[in-house]
C-alpha cells in the first residue's frame, strides 16, 4: 500500500501496479527489440550479399563479352599472314641442310 496522500488510494494502487508491470515486462521487451534488430541486420546482410553476387555476375558477363568481341575483331588477313609466316619459318630448309651435313660425315 502507498503512503497516505491527498490522492485516492485506489489511484495510487493502480499507478503502483502499472509501474511494477512495466518493470516486470522490460527485460522481455528489451530482448524482443534486440531480436528484431538482429534479424533486420541479418536481412540487410543477405540483401547486400545478393547485390554483390549480381554485380559480380554482370562483371563476368561483360568480361566474357569483351573477350569475344576482341576475338572476332582480329583481322582475318593478319591471321592468315601470321599463320603463313609461322608455317614457313625455314624449318624444312634447316632440316634439309642438317641432313646434308650429316650425310657428309658418313662418307
Amino acid at each position: 500500500m502507498a503512503y497516505n496522500t491527498s490522492v485516492n488510494s485506489q489511484i495510487t494502487d493502480a499507478v503502483t501496479q502499472s509501474n511494477v508491470k512495466v518493470l516486470g515486462e522490460s527485460p522481455a521487451m528489451a530482448m524482443g527489440s534486440l531480436f528484431q534488430t538482429a534479424s533486420h541486420s541479418t536481412g540487410i546482410l543477405f540483401e547486400n550479399s545478393v547485390s554483390a553476387q549480381q554485380q559480380q555476375n554482370t562483371l563476368s558477363q561483360a568480361a566474357a563479352n569483351t573477350g569475344v568481341m576482341q576475338i572476332y575483331s582480329v583481322d582475318t588477313m593478319a591471321d592468315a599472314a601470321s599463320t603463313e609466316k609461322v608455317s614457313q619459318a625455314g624449318i624444312p630448309d634447316n632440316l634439309s641442310s642438317l641432313m646434308t651435313v650429316l650425310q657428309s660425315f658418313r662418307r
